[in-house]
């Protein structure tokens, strides 16, 4: 009798170690521990990404043939409303002498200007001489609107000439092209220049 029972439930139990389709089962597969887990993907735009990346016109890239009058340019939109006032001014006189003023840069954001200073320092090969030429993005007045570059050999000889009246002065005798307001010179004549930014107190904070 005890023989007969065995013989029984013997099969009974190979069955029930069985899935449903047939197959034996296998045991269930362990949870992953915290060290073993995939590591997060980092965004498609981190702010690093957002900083490494290029700039463009609404960082104050200038399109070509931008004139003071362009307020739909970043880079003139974001100038210092009285130093815009005086280049159109002189703009406006210079035009009855046939001379066109246009600007090769203005307003400039930090990213750019941040830009700018990487490459002079490449193109240079020294912080210390690429600063003779571009400013930080902490000290540069072209980040905070108060600067411009102008293009055209004769419009800034006209303004050498004339600028004093509008207050436009030329700052940097590297750069003949660098103006910026200065309203004491209305009426009289521009301060001296400085050699080059490097010689510039603001440039020192």
């Amino acid at each position: 009798m005890i023989a007969l029972v065995v013989a029984i439930v013997a099969p009974l139990g190979y069955r029930s170690m069985q899935t449903p389709s047939g197959s034996t089962a296998s045991p269930a597969p362990a949870t992953p521990s915290s060290a073993e887990a995939p590591e997060p993907a980092e965004p498609a735009e981190s702010p690093q990404r957002k900083r490494s990346g290029p700039v463009g016109e609404a960082d104050g890239v200038v399109p070509e043939g931008t004139t003071v009058f362009d307020d739909g340019v970043p880079a003139v939109a974001g100038l210092d409303a009285a130093l815009r006032t005086a280049l159109r001014e002189a703009a406006t006189d210079a035009a009855a002498y046939g001379i066109d003023i246009r600007v090769n840069s203005g307003w400039r954001s930090p990213a750019y200007q941040d830009r700018l200073l990487r490459d002079a320092i490449g193109k240079y090969g020294s912080e210390e001489e690429a600063a003779r030429w571009v400013a930080t993005a902490e000290t540069s007045p072209h980040v905070s609107g108060d600067a411009v570059d102008l293009g055209e050999s004769d419009a800034t000889m006209w303004l050498a000439e004339h600028g004093a009246a509008y207050g436009l002065c030329p700052v940097y005798r590297n750069e003949p092209w660098h103006y910026e307001l200065r309203t004491e010179a209305i009426g009289g004549r521009c301060p001296p220049m400085y050699a080059d930014p490097t010689q510039d107190p603001r440039m020192q904070s």
